[in-house]
């Protein structure tokens, strides 16, 4: 496969297909183009395997969404926007895609899930996490528009309001209160094996078409309209002197070594 992403095909116990796709881009699996790209080319080889199953794994931290570094230094050379049309419209399809693929869409996931990473959670059939697991949005502290679907995707999992809250207050929820929430079923020390066994539970084509029939075309649609409006409002915030100030805060008071 690729240096980014870790590929492999296990039959489950019943015989469904698993494609394992395990980030391994690096500091935290930040949401770098490379990585994205390997991502959009590991779901293409698990569709040509027919795999039912797709599960996404991390590190010891899943991703912790996009590069602020990155973005900063692209904003500083005047191509942020340029930056930009690099990554979230690579993210925001990854997550279309998750949610309308024929197939069980698991994530097992450790540590940080921050920032737009957070939509390969939101797009998940079954997720399970660690108990060091966490989602928090990072925003309002960076300056950036929400993308991955925080906006398009999260208040058909968790409602409109309780998504606006979480935004607005920039909370961090643990994997006990995700779970509470709804989005994720499990908690285990061992989140990918214990992703496996639930996968492997239950007739996979009656939950296939159980997804199918939530995932309507008319539900599908609605987020994709979203998802395009958080790509067009994550550029256009971008260039915004205010965000860059914001980037630069945020770099200083990590010392610069973290994403979200």
């Amino acid at each position: 496969m690729t240096t980014k992403v870790a590929f492999d095909s296990v039959e489950l116990p019943g015989g469904a297909v698993c494609a394992q796709i395990g980030l391994a881009g690096g500091r935290a699996n930040s949401l770098e183009p490379e990585l994205l790209g390997d991502i959009v080319l590991a779901l293409d080889r698990a569709e040509m395997e027919n795999a039912s199953v797709i599960l996404l794994t991390g590190g010891r931290n899943f991703s912790s969404g996009g590069d602020v570094r990155g973005f900063h230094a692209a904003a500083l050379d005047g191509k942020g926007q340029d930056y930009a049309r690099s990554v979230v419209p690579l993210l925001q399809t990854i997550v279309a895609r998750l949610i309308s693929v024929p197939r069980l869409v698991v994530v097992a996931a450790r540590g940080a899930i921050t920032g737009g990473a957070a939509g390969l959670l939101f797009a998940a059939d079954i997720a399970v996490l660690a108990p060091d697991a966490f989602v928090q949005p990072y925003y309002p502290q960076v300056g950036f528009a929400p993308d991955g679907g925080w906006t398009a995707l999260l208040p058909e999992r968790i409602g409109a309001g309780k998504a606006a809250e979480w935004l607005q207050s920039d909370r961090r929820l643990n994997a006990e209160a995700l779970c509470e929430t709804g989005l994720a079923t499990a908690i285990s020390d061992n989140p990918e094996a214990h992703a496996r066994d639930l996968a492997a539970k239950g007739a996979i084509g009656a939950r296939l078409a159980t997804k199918a029939l939530i995932w309507d075309s008319a539900r599908r649609g609605a987020v994709q309209t979203r998802l395009e409006a958080e790509t067009a409002a994550f550029i256009e915030r971008i260039g915004a002197p205010e965000t860059l100030v914001g980037m630069s805060r945020f770099l200083e008071r990590i010392g610069g070594k973290a994403n979200v």
